[in-house]
């Protein structure tokens, strides 16, 4: 059986409608999505540090501050929680002794990889179940918010 999916209102179509459909929407499915992790403890901001770990390499406390657009101490505190449950290390600078830089350890990046398996597969689940018409409405869509979100 197919699905009809709604046209929308001219309402809907404006920047203002459309933005205040959409941002309800994609912050529940953000949440849910977010659900989905290997270590239920972990918070989302320390899995926010990992992930970034895991796609730049090593980094300073401090530019992981700047990333996640946190004062320093935070991060600091950040750290040393990750670093107590064996996700990260942190070592001396080569070029800095007063600095620290903060590594994925193996523990790290095998949750950093359980965790996007089962978002994703989480994700699958719920797009298997859409027509083929949905899904290539969401594919089209998902350029177009990788922009958005770029901006």
């Amino acid at each position: 059986m197919e699905t009809v999916v709604p046209r929308p209102g001219k309402q809907q179509c404006r920047p203002a409608g459309l933005a205040a459909e959409l941002r309800p929407a994609l912050m529940r499915t953000v949440r849910r999505i977010r659900a989905e992790k290997a270590d239920a403890d972990l918070t989302e901001s320390q899995y926010s540090v990992l992930a970034l770990l895991d796609r730049e390499g090593p980094q300073s406390p401090r530019a992981l501050a700047a990333y996640e657009r946190v004062q320093p101490p935070s991060m600091t505190r950040t750290v040393a929680a990750l670093a107590d449950l064996g996700l990260v290390t942190r070592s001396e600078h080569p070029d800095d002794g007063r600095q620290v830089v903060v590594a994925l350890t193996a523990a790290g990046t095998a949750t950093i990889r359980e965790t996007r398996r089962r978002r994703d597969a989480w994700l699958a689940r719920r797009l298997a179940e859409l027509t083929p018409a949905e899904r290539e409405t969401l594919a089209a869509a998902s350029e177009i918010l990788r922009r958005i979100a770029a901006s």
